[in-house]
């Protein structure tokens, strides 16, 4: 049974409608994109306009909603990875470094373009794709050796990288 919260004038007006207007104001607040003096009424006003011009269209709408699912899931599972991490370090967590954090921002790039072609309804030529790679008769023997040789070329790096210079004696 569905409460007042999920009836279809908040879903497909009033939630939609709110986010677009708080974020382009948000933005036009923060880059003050008409003037460094007080333009709140302008900022407001287009704002406005923007999005009512959103709520208006149908399948913006439908992308943004899905993205927000998108957003809620993802921090649930940052949250529950972080709440496991602090239990197994007994700390904060840490990035360590450049590298860390280019891994993460290459990570997160990946996840939000997955998202916006999920959200986008472009899901289904993905999904013709990884059934070629992954369903197809030569795809089990294909997949297996390549794990192998990537294991392979990772142990000779790791070795090779991590002789003597790694441990203090070279």
């Amino acid at each position: 049974m569905a409460n007042i919260l999920q009836q279809p004038i908040f879903t497909d007006f009033l939630y939609p409608f709110l986010l677009m207007f708080f974020l382009i104001f948000g933005i036009l607040e923060k880059t003050k994109l008409f003037g460094a003096d007080k333009k709140t009424q302008l900022n407001a006003l287009v704002a406005l306009v923007i999005s009512l011009i959103f709520v208006s269209a149908v399948f913006p709408r439908i992308v943004v909603g899905n993205l927000m699912l998108f957003l809620a899931i993802a921090l649930v599972v940052i949250f529950v990875g972080l709440l496991l991490w602090g239990f197994v370090s007994g700390g904060e967590a840490k990035i360590g470094g450049k590298n860390m954090a280019i891994f993460f921002g290459v990570l997160i790039f990946i996840a939000v373009l997955l998202a916006v072609i999920w959200a986008t309804g472009f899901g289904g030529g993905l999904q013709s794709i990884f059934n070629w790679l992954f369903d197809s008769k030569w795809s089990n023997s294909f997949w297996t050796n390549f794990i192998i040789i990537v294991l392979v070329i990772g142990a000779v790096v790791a070795v090779i990288l991590g002789g003597p210079k790694a441990i203090g004696k070279g």
